[in-house]
C-alpha cells in the first residue's frame, strides 16, 4: 500500500519571505519548487534528454519537452492543450491514474521513445499518436479511442495497446490493425494488470515484448472469483453506487493465466503457472536473445517467489531460483538480462537487498553487491565497461545516492559514489549507462536537474532552477527553516532517524507546540534529506515545532528494521513513535501538554492508535482516510503482513482500531473522502459508530466525490486549511509566554 506516497512527494514544492507562506500560495501556480520536471528518459540515440514538464499557468497540465545535449537546448516538443484542446478520459483511464497516483494531472503523463530514437508515442485523452523528434508539429494519429498501456516494440516494428480489455497491435510498416485477442469483457482481460497488482506489486503493465518483436507475452485474468463490493460514491448533487470487484484479505483473488502470442500471425498458446491456481503472477519478462520467457510467481501467503523460465519454442520450463521468507518475500524490479547470457537479480536473503549475477541455468555465479548496505534498485549496466549502477542509502540513510560497481562482483562491498552532494539524487541512466540525469535536492536546495557521464562530472543543466530573485520562491526563502535531523533508539535497540523543523523567531526560552507528521507503515519513508514539505514550512512558520520519526517497518532498511511490524501492524509502529514524543516531551523548547499528531492513510490509521495509546501523552489528533480495520483492505498488501484472517484472527483483532478505542480521549477531527476507492470510506463509517456507541465526541470533515488523495486543487487548500485550523484551535501557533 503505497497509499499517498506520490501525492505526499508532489507536496514536495516549498515556501516563505518577504510575503507570508500561505496555504493559498502552496496550492497555486507557478509551482513553488520552480520549473519541475518528470518522466525522464534518455532517447536511445543518446542525443537528447526528454521529460514532462507543467505549464506556467497550470502546473499539473503537462506538456512534453526535450533538452538536446549538443548544443544544450531545451524545447517544448508537443503541447498538450494543442493537441487536444479539451481533454476528456475515460473511466478505465481515471482508474489507472487513481492507481498510479496521478489522478490531479492532465495533459501528457506517459511517452515512450522509438529504438532508433526518431519517433516517440504519445498517449493523450485515450488516443495514441506517433511525434516524428525532427518534426514534433506533424504528430500523427495511429489509434483511436479509450487507448490504454501503448507501447513501441523493442525493434520499432509494432505499437501496441489495450482498448476494451483486449491486446492490440499496428504493423508500422502496412499501418494494419490487428487485435490479438478477442475474448476480453466482463470479468475476462487481457493484457492488463489487476487491481491488486497496480495497487500493491507496482504492476504497470499487463503485456511483455520479446526483444527481437517476435512474439507478446500476456497476463489474462477472470476476476469473476473476486467478491463484489457495493459501495456508495457521494458526489455534491447525486450519490453513485458502485459495484467494484474488490478482493479484501481473505477473499478469493483473480484467476490468472500467462499466454504468449504471435503479433505477426496472432497465434497463442498458454504458458502452465503449475497446480496451484491460488498465486500472484508478480512479472514476467523475456531473456536477452527472445528464446526464454521468464516470468515471477508468488505463493499466495507471499513467502516464496520462483523465478521461471520458459522455452519459447518448446514451453518446457525450469525453475532458476527461488526466494523463501519466514515473513515475506519483497517484490523488486531489478531482473535484467544481459547480451552474454547471464542476469541480475535482487535478493534479501542476507537480511539487506544485494545484487547477484546468475547464468540461464540458475547457476549463481557471484554476488555483485554486498556488505552491511543495501541498494534500493539497479539503475543501469554498462556491458562494455562493466559497470553496474545502483541506488542506496550506504552513506547516509536519510540520503539517496547513486554509486557505481564492477559487474565482475570485485568491488561487491566497495561501491564508488557517483554522486557527490549530500541530500536526494534521483537518477535515469541511458540505456548503455554512458549518460544519466540527476534529479537533485536537499532540505535548501529545490530540485535540479543536470545530465551527468558515468563518473559523476557535468555534462550540463537541464534545470539549474537556481532560487534566484526570478524562482517562485523568491519572495519566502528569507523566511525558510532549516531542518534538523537527529536518531533514537527504539525499545529493541535499533536506529529510528528523526526530522525536526523549529518555528519561526526560534526562542530557546519558550515551549512551543509540536505538529507530529506520521505515515509510519511499510513502503515508505517519512525522513529523507531532501526539498521540504511545504505544508511542514507553514506549519513550522505558524508557531509549530515540526517533528517527523521513521518508525519500525519503514522503508530502506535492513530487514530486522522492516520485519518487527510482522502480525501485529500498530504495535512497534505506536511504540517507535512514543519514543520520539517522550524526547520531544523532554526538550526544553517543547510544551510536552501541546504535542498533536496527524497523518494520512497509514499515518490515519497511526494517529487512531496513537491517540488510543497514548492520549495522556498526544494533545490531539488528524486522521485523514485512515484504515480502522485490516479485513477491510485489500489481500496482498494486508496477508503480507498479517497472513489469511483466518489462520490469525487474533492478530487481525489486535492490529485493528476498535480494539484499542477505549483509550481515545483527546481531540480527533476524523477526515475522509466520500468516493475513496482504495481504502474504503466503510472504515470511517464504521469508525464513527463505534465512537458514536462509545460517547466519544468528535469532528468531522468529508468531502463528496473525492478519492484517496482528496486531489483536486480546491479540495486540497481547503483540508490542509481544515487541518492547521483544528492544530491551532486546540494547541495554539505561538510559543507559551
Amino acid at each position: 500500500m503505497r497509499f499517498l506516497l506520490c501525492f505526499l512527494a508532489a507536496m514536495a514544492s516549498v515556501p516563505a519571505a518577504a510575503e507570508k507562506l500561505t496555504l493559498e500560495r502552496i496550492h497555486a501556480d507557478p509551482a513553488l519548487s520552480g520549473p519541475g520536471v518528470r518522466n525522464l528518459k534518455v532517447s536511445p540515440d543518446g542525443e537528447r534528454v526528454t521529460f514532462l514538464r507543467g505549464r506556467a499557468d497550470n502546473q499539473f497540465q503537462l506538456d512534453l519537452w526535450e533538452f538536446k545535449l549538443k548544443d544544450k537546448s531545451t524545447h517544448r516538443l508537443v503541447d498538450s492543450k494543442a493537441l487536444v484542446p479539451n481533454e476528456t478520459i475515460s473511466p478505465e483511464e481515471q482508474a489507472r491514474r487513481e492507481r498510479e497516483r496521478t489522478a490531479s494531472l492532465n495533459g501528457i503523463l506517459s511517452y515512450s521513445w522509438s529504438p532508433d530514437g526518431k519517433q516517440l508515442l504519445v498517449p493523450l485523452a485515450g488516443n495514441l499518436y506517433l511525434v516524428d523528434a525532427a518534426k514534433p508539429d506533424q504528430a500523427r494519429l495511429v489509434a483511436k479511442g479509450n487507448v490504454l498501456d501503448p507501447k513501441i516494440s523493442p525493434k520499432g516494428r509494432y505499437v501496441s495497446f489495450v482498448r476494451d480489455q483486449n491486446l492490440f497491435v499496428i504493423d508500422l510498416k502496412t499501418n494494419a490493425e490487428r487485435q490479438l485477442t478477442t475474448d476480453g469483457k466482463g470479468t475476462i482481460h487481457n493484457a492488463e494488470a489487476e487491481f491488486v497488482a497496480q495497487e500493491e506489486m507496482g504492476q504497470r503493465t499487463g503485456y511483455y515484448w520479446a526483444p527481437d518483436d517476435s512474439a507478446i507475452a500476456y497476463k489474462r485474468y477472470d476476476e469473476a472469483p473476486v467478491p463484489v463490493v457495493r459501495r456508495f460514491e457521494i458526489f455534491a448533487d447525486r450519490t453513485d453506487v458502485v459495484e467494484q470487484r474488490y478482493p479484501a484479505a481473505g477473499d478469493p483473488n483473480v484467476l490468472v493465466q500467462l499466454h504468449i502470442v504471435e503479433p505477426a500471425t496472432g497465434v497463442q498458446r498458454q504458458v502452465d503457472l503449475g497446480s496451484n491456481p491460488d498465486i500472484y503472477l508478480v512479472r514476467a519478462d523475456f531473456s536477452a536473445d527472445s528464446k526464454s520467457l521468464v516470468y515471477q510467481r508468488q505463493s499466495r501467503d507471499q513467502k516464496t517467489l520462483d523465478l521461471v523460465a520458459v522455452d519459447v519454442a518448446t514451453l518446457a520450463q525450469r525453475t532458476l531460483l527461488t526466494e523463501t521468507s519466514k515473513t515475506w518475500v519483497s517484490i523488486n524490479d531489478d531482473l535484467r538480462f544481459l547480451s552474454n547470457g547471464t542476469f541480475l537479480w535482487s535478493s534479501e536473503r542476507t537480511g539487506r537487498n544485494h545484487l547477484y549475477l546468475y547464468d540461464m541455468s540458475g547457476k549463481l555465479l557471484h554476488a555483485v553487491t554486498s556488505g552491511e548496505w543495501g541498494i534500493d534498485n539497479l539503475l543501469a549496466i554498462n556491458e562494455k565497461t562493466g559497470k553496474v549502477y545502483v541506488s542506496s542509502n550506504r552513506d547516509a540513510v536519510i540520503d539517496k545516492q547513486t554509486y557505481a560497481l564492477a559487474l565482475d562482483g570485485s568491488t561487491a562491498d566497495k561501491p564508488q559514489r557517483v554522486t557527490k552532494a549530500d541530500g536526494w539524487h534521483d537518477t535515469t541512466f541511458a540505456r548503455n549507462g554512458a549518460v544519466f540525469v540527476d534529479t537533485y535536492s536537499d532540505p535548501s536546495t529545490p530540485p535540479q536537474v543536470s545530465i551527468r557521464r558515468p563518473d559523476g562530472s557535468m555534462v550540463g543543466w537541464l534545470e539549474e532552477n537556481a532560487l534566484n530573485a526570478s524562482h517562485p520562491y523568491a519572495k519566502y526563502k528569507a523566511d525558510h527553516l532549516p531542518t534538523e535531523y537527529g536518531t533514537l533508539k527504539s525499545n529493541d535497540g535499533q536506529t529510528l532517524y528523526y526530522s525536526l523543523v523549529k518555528p519561526s523567531n526560534f526562542d530557546a526560552s519558550k515551549r512551543y507546540p509540536v505538529f507530529l507528521s506520521t505515515y509510519g507503515g511499510p513502503h515508505s519513508q517519512h525522513v529523507a534529506r531532501r526539498w521540504g514539505n511545504t505544508f511542514d514550512q507553514y506549519m513550522a512558520q505558524q508557531g509549530f515545532v515540526v517533528f517527523r520519526l521513521d518508525n519500525r517497518g519503514s522503508s530502506r532498511r535492513e530487514r530486522a528494521f522492516t520485519d518487527a511490524i510482522y502480525h501485529n501492524l500498530g504495535a512497534a509502529e505506536v511504540a517507535d513513535q512514543l519514543v520520539g514524543i517522550d524526547w520531544l516531551a523532554k526538550q526544553s523548547f517543547v510544551d510536552p501538554k501541546r504535542i498533536g499528531v496527524f497523518g494520512w492513510s497509514y499515518g490515519g490509521f497511526m494517529t487512531l492508535r496513537l491517540l488510543s495509546a497514548a492520549s495522556d501523552k498526544i494533545a490531539m489528533g488528524v486522521s485523514v482516510a485512515p484504515v480502522t480495520d485490516w479485513s477491510l483492505y485489500d489481500t496482498h498488501y494486508t496477508e503480507q503482513f498479517l497472513g489469511m484472517p483466518k489462520e490469525d484472527a487474533d492478530g487481525y483483532q489486535k492490529s485493528t482500531v476498535f480494539a484499542h478505542l477505549d483509550g481515545l480521549k483527546s481531540p480527533l477531527l476524523l477526515i475522509h473522502g466520500m468516493a475513496d476507492d482504495n481504502v474504503l470510506f466503510t472504515n470511517t463509517t464504521r469508525l464513527i459508530d463505534a465512537l458514536v456507541n462509545r460517547g466519544v465526541q468528535f469532528d468531522l470533515m468529508t468531502y463528496p466525490g473525492a478519492k484517496h488523495g482528496i486531489s483536486s486543487r480546491a479540495g486540497q487548500r481547503h483540508v490542509y486549511a481544515k487541518i492547521a485550523g483544528f492544530f491551532k484551535k486546540n494547541l495554539g501557533g505561538e510559543a507559551a509566554k
